[in-house]
């Protein structure tokens, strides 16, 4: 009777022990005082049921059930530097109560103030925690990350704080950060944040990243471009190599390289797809680079405003329309993979009109997907680019958006998903009521 008693009270404590788990999650400091917040019981299998995200030829599927998986998602770059824990779970809250079921953000920061690595191979324990905590806060709310593991651009280091860590080591390397693609020195520093990245194992949840089904995918590099059009066969070797790394540490998730969805000039019938002549010298090729056996799907960026500056917007929204069909054509056709139009973004004016036109840009991209979607072809599905919470403004970019502040295109985000939801999908616990929506 005793041992019975015994066992009964180490189940109730247990059980207490789950439920604060799961109820209580007081916010912490940030990455710059101290990592995420909320208390920590890393026990795998308490963590929500997920599936795995994977891939039938030119679709995603859920892994768990094989059904369909059309994304309608968001882009989020700034929750592992957001100042407080409590600012990420709010983002990721509200992606949930609009159906998205897919953020992206950056897995990165390198070098400078609030760095995650501090130098090649030396990271920082606090930020670490912060980005465990959103991943740990993402499953809770049945949103899946794609984890981007380095920029192009200086912003957060980038591959010019590579090439600035490479000198002073010592290495012969030259200032062009075209180094990053070509020098083994860095390939080798790269490799190793991968490595690093790809085996942590989350401090709230106890689970690898490798083996954490709320990773989406990873994505090698956000925006990949040269600084001379010679590096090419550079960056595709990059690819090649860093993909067939990833795979090699991790069966598991998707990979993608993160490309804007240039042709390059080897691609002569589809150079007037492209937003000008400067898009074929950035070194990127939308089919040779997603073509890659280790590169599960394709990524395309969409920027009217910012690639055709002077153009109206009956001509930005015509030049859309064709630059999402050649895409979707290609990936279904040529490289038999999803495409996922990774970044869709529009400058958020104060003007009245800027929300319609706004809209429209959003609405041409959401009708393609679903249209490729009714079909089971290759639109994976696309992500605004980027959504903010009252509180981040420091992360405004001028293409972004706290998504209640602009109705239209919050019903425009919830139809989306609705949507898509009711081809493949099933009713959540969410909080958005498809059936109240047209």
């Amino acid at each position: 009777m005793r041992r019975g008693t015994r066992l009964y009270s180490l189940l109730g404590v247990l059980l207490l022990l789950a439920l604060a788990y799961f109820n209580w999650l007081p916010a912490g400091r940030g990455p710059s005082g101290g990592g995420g917040g909320g208390f920590k019981l890393p026990v795998p299998w308490l963590q929500p049921r997920i599936s795995f995200a994977g891939r039938a030829g030119t679709h995603f599927v859920d892994t768990g059930t094989g059904a369909p998986l059309y994304v309608n998602g968001w882009n989020s770059y700034w929750l592992l530097s957001a100042r407080s824990p409590a600012l990420a779970a709010e983002m990721l809250r509200r992606g949930r109560r609009m159906g998205l079921t897919v953020c992206r953000t950056w897995a990165f920061s390198d070098g400078g103030p609030g760095a995650l690595q501090i130098s090649p191979g030396r990271f920082s324990e606090p930020v670490f925690q912060m980005l465990d905590y959103v991943i740990y806060v993402a499953r809770r709310n049945h949103i899946r990350l794609i984890l981007c593991l380095v920029n192009n651009l200086d912003n957060f280091g980038g591959k010019a704080q590579y090439v600035q860590w490479a000198q002073a080591a010592g290495a012969n390397v030259t200032n062009s950060t075209d180094s990053f693609f070509s020098h083994p020195t860095i390939r080798g520093y790269y490799k190793e944040y991968v490595k690093v990245m790809l085996t942590r194992r989350n401090s709230y949840s106890g689970i690898k990243y490798c083996n954490e089904p709320a990773i989406f995918a990873w994505e090698l590099m956000n925006e990949p471009r040269c600084v001379s059009n010679s590096s090419g066969p550079h960056i595709q070797a990059w690819i090649e190599e860093m993909a067939a790394y990833v795979k090699s540490l991790d069966t598991k998730h998707l990979v993608t390289v993160g490309i804007e969805g240039f042709y390059g000039p080897g691609r002569s019938e589809r150079l007037g797809v492209n937003p000008g002549d400067w898009a074929a010298s950035l070194c990127s090729d939308f089919i040779q680079n997603s073509a890659v056996k280790d590169i599960d799907f394709a990524s395309v960026h969409a920027y009217p405003d910012t690639w055709l500056p002077k153009a109206s917007m009956d001509e930005k929204v015509n030049y859309l329309s064709n630059w999402v069909d050649w895409h979707l054509n290609d990936s279904e056709h040529i490289l038999r993979k999803p495409v996922l139009f990774s970044e869709v973004g529009y400058l958020q004016h104060p003007e009245v009109n800027s929300t319609v036109n706004g809209d429209t840009v959003l609405k041409l991209v959401y009708d393609k997907i679903y249209n490729s979607a009714k079909k089971l072809q290759a639109g994976g599905g696309a992500l605004i680019w980027q959504l903010m919470v009252e509180g981040s403004q420091m992360y405004n970019d001028g293409f972004s958006m706290v998504a209640r502040d602009r109705p239209s295109t919050y019903k425009l985000i919830k139809e989306q998903s609705c949507r898509l939801q009711r081809l493949y999908g099933k009713e959540d616990d969410s909080g958005l009521k498809c059936s109240l929506l047209p």
